[in-house]
């Protein structure tokens, strides 16, 4: 077959065709921001946890690649090797549950206008890091912060990048490749994605509130017209690029945390780093693979506690010219490359608590109904 015939052959037959969702809105969808939002926030500064045992937290903190900045009784906050406040914060409480997200407002004076706007006040932290912060309260019911002039720490030594040899590129010669295995240093917090039985309104509440705009809508197939079901948010610097999502919100009868998303050097410290999780004892959940909405290489694991946590590197960055992008959601969707979604990652093998919160979801007036219900589960068994 020449090139050019096996060109268009992988053309058409193309597993990915119509997911990496480069198609913008049709006329009257939904924008992706708000004409004039309270402020824009810079990033996200940390998200916070209650656990019963913090020991434990600790070990796997530093097994996975944290820092520990600071400990105290009932306290452990940690970072990444890059400049910046700490990235995670566990707090001692009954039971496992996450408190929160943390945004880093770009001015002091961002805050006294989101107070101002919310009926909230502009209280300064007490605790580790100082600071100045406003709380409020997304539709679903998640505790939102914004924060200023927190301590920020200086930059660490990174784990370097290895030295690779491509095409004709041979920059290491007379030296063999040896990724150590170690934990995959985390330099910094990337992302974390919510549920919301309330989508719509807790979408525009981010984009209202916090100024982020929108990389890509995702719907169910074939129901485009009722509206996206999962949406990827960046923050918005103007011409300075930003991550493609700082906060990605889906649909569904959870309230609250899905996963968060830690960068590392690259895929040979991300990959050895799950060797060493592995020997370990900790559970891979998803990986490791290629996305498609965000590019990024990623692996995904599981805590003691069961949440969810990413080991991401190369993703994508957008500055604010570019328009929101539609495609269909589905499990295949999610990868370009790599093992297909595990049922533990989709939530396809529901707990007992997560069935209640189902039943619960759609007795309550909210955007959840057994159609939407049943399109999402088909959407995660493609």
């Amino acid at each position: 077959m020449a090139y050019d015939d096996l060109a268009q052959h992988v053309r058409d037959h193309d597993p990915h065709r119509g997911l990496h969702s480069e198609q913008g809105a049709r006329r009257g969808e939904h924008s992706g921001r708000a004409r004039n939002p309270v402020v824009k926030v810079r990033d996200l500064a940390w998200l916070e946890f209650a656990k019963p045992d913090l020991d434990r937290a600790e070990v796997f903190a530093r097994d996975f690649g944290f820092l520990v900045a600071h400990r105290e009784p009932d306290a452990l906050y940690l970072r990444g090797s890059w400049r910046g406040t700490h990235c995670l914060v566990i707090r001692r409480g009954p039971g496992s549950r996450f408190l929160g997200p943390v945004f880093q407002a770009a001015d002091a004076a961002d805050l006294d206008r989101l107070a101002a706007r919310t009926g909230r006040t502009v209280r300064k932290i007490t605790g580790y890091g100082g600071g100045l912060a406003v709380d409020l309260t997304d539709p679903s019911g998640l505790p939102v912060r914004v924060v200023h002039s927190v301590d920020e720490f200086t930059e660490l030594p990174c784990q370097q990048r290895l030295l690779v040899n491509s095409g004709r590129s041979v920059p290491r010669i007379n030296t063999t490749q040896r990724a150590p295995r170690e934990p995959a240093r985390v330099q910094r917090l990337g992302h974390v994605v919510l549920s919301s039985p309330v989508f719509g309104s807790a979408l525009n509440w981010y984009l209202e509130h916090l100024g982020l705009i929108v990389s890509d809508f995702l719907f169910l197939d074939g129901r485009r017209g009722c509206g996206p079901t999962m949406v990827f948010m960046r923050c918005d610097r103007g011409g300075e690029p930003a991550d493609h999502h700082t906060v990605a919100l889906h649909l569904g009868p959870h309230r609250g945390y899905v996963h968060s998303a830690y960068q590392v050097a690259d895929l040979d410290a991300l990959a050895a780093g799950g060797e060493y999780l592995a020997e370990r004892g900790y559970r891979r959940s998803w990986g490791v693979g290629r996305h498609v909405q965000g590019s990024q290489i990623f692996d995904y694991w599981r805590d003691p506690d069961r949440f969810l946590l990413e080991h991401f590197t190369d993703g994508d960055l957008f500055d604010c010219s570019v328009p929101p992008g539609w495609a269909a959601m589905s499990a295949s969707g999610l990868v370009q490359w790599g093992p297909p979604p595990s049922r533990d990652f989709l939530g396809t093998n529901p707990s007992p608590d997560l069935i209640r919160q189902a039943l619960t979801a759609l007795r309550e007036d909210n955007e959840l109904d057994g159609a939407r219900l049943r399109g999402l589960m088909r959407a995660m068994s493609r």
